[in-house]
């Protein structure tokens, strides 16, 4: 068992995350959401599902604003990779982050693979980097909900993420899981 390897859990405070995103320095700290920042771990410009799984983040983008919700996608890539897939992947509407740390990727519990050489869209995986992970964290920096994973298929549908929101808001729902 890797002793480094954190379960966040809900209602508990989140660790802070400082990255770099495209559009310039990011701090969790500094966010000021009506109801959540959701964090979206991506593997990297290596991997053909983010490319379909950002892009729909992308086009869903005003919706998770008008819900109240932050919304920042991040991986361990650095900045001339997770340029190149903004640019690659046409995304225009979501902040970009790169540079994720073992250590941060870490506290945050997800898992963490090694390259393998290239994917199927014949782009070099990184020596090393994070599986996919997705979080919202209310503006009191406490967890609400997360979503880890050791493999990069089946992620949580966006558009079922924002149908959940809608209901949680509505109904005032409390995060759950939160028994130690």
């Amino acid at each position: 068992m890797d002793i480094n390897m954190k379960v966040l859990k809900p209602r508990q405070s989140v660790p802070e995350l400082e990255v770099e995103a495209l559009q310039g320095p990011w701090s969790l700290s500094e966010q000021t959401p009506e109801n959540f920042t959701m964090l979206v771990f991506y593997r990297g410009l290596h991997c053909p599902i983010c490319i379909k799984y950002l892009k729909e983040l992308d086009k869903l983008a005003d919706d998770f604003t008008k819900a109240g919700v932050n919304v920042l996608a991040l991986s361990s890539d650095d900045k001339e990779r997770a340029f190149e897939a903004q640019s690659n992947w046409d995304l225009q509407n979501i902040s970009l982050a790169y540079g994720v740390t073992t250590e941060q990727a870490q506290s945050w519990g997800l898992h963490r693979s090694a390259g393998r050489g290239k994917t199927s869209i014949g782009i070099e995986e990184p020596r090393e980097f994070s599986e996919p992970g997705l979080f919202l964290i209310r503006p009191d920096q406490t967890l609400y909900w997360s979503q880890v994973s050791t493999m990069p298929f089946a992620r949580p549908l966006f558009r079922e993420v924002l149908g959940a929101l809608n209901f949680v808001l509505d109904k005032n729902y409390p995060a759950r899981g939160e028994l130690v």
